[in-house]
């Protein structure tokens, strides 16, 4: 009986050791890949600058061609050229604004004319919350825990406390 409640503590001992590994190994590369999703929906603000529509002709590209955002964000679009810009739906004439709430999960492509190739491409993502952090980190922490619990019977095996009779 005793054996078996060294096994076990010593599983529960290896089970904390993993998910806190896990924990800490998943912060750490989250942290490293600097994600845009660990964050509340916001106004996200698009400044279409004057003399885009110029440089467009050109072949010149003045806004990155897209952006990550997350669930619940507001993209507002503000055009601040001369010329009247369109965005997916947003016609957006000189010195106005327009917006629209990006409400679901995808990778969209709009058309616009504020790029050379004529596409503006938006990632929207879930929002990333603690529960999910914490799933993840239990979701690789138990097996982990496991699994460094039995090799360490293999590493280092109880010894029985059963006294052999003697000759």
């Amino acid at each position: 009986m005793k054996l078996r409640k060294e096994i076990i503590w010593r599983m529960l001992l290896f089970l904390v050791i993993g998910i806190v590994a896990a924990a800490i190994f998943s912060e750490v590369t989250f942290r490293l890949q600097g994600s845009s999703s660990l964050r509340d929906p916001q106004i996200i603000q698009l400044v279409i600058p004057p003399g885009t529509a110029a440089k467009v002709a050109q072949g010149q590209s003045v806004i990155p061609a897209g952006q990550v955002f997350v669930v619940g964000d507001v993209l507002e679009v503000k055009n601040e050229d001369s010329v009247t810009q369109t965005l997916g739906p947003l016609v957006i004439p000189p010195d106005s604004s327009a917006s629209m709430k990006l409400d679901q999960v995808g990778n969209l492509s709009y058309t616009c004319s504020f790029q050379p190739t004529k596409y503006y491409g938006i990632e929207v993502q879930q929002a990333l919350t603690f529960g999910m952090r914490l799933e993840a980190s239990l979701l690789a922490g138990i097996p982990l825990g496991m699994l460094l619990g039995v090799y360490s019977l293999v590493v280092k095996p109880l010894k029985s406390k059963v006294k052999a009779p003697p000759p």
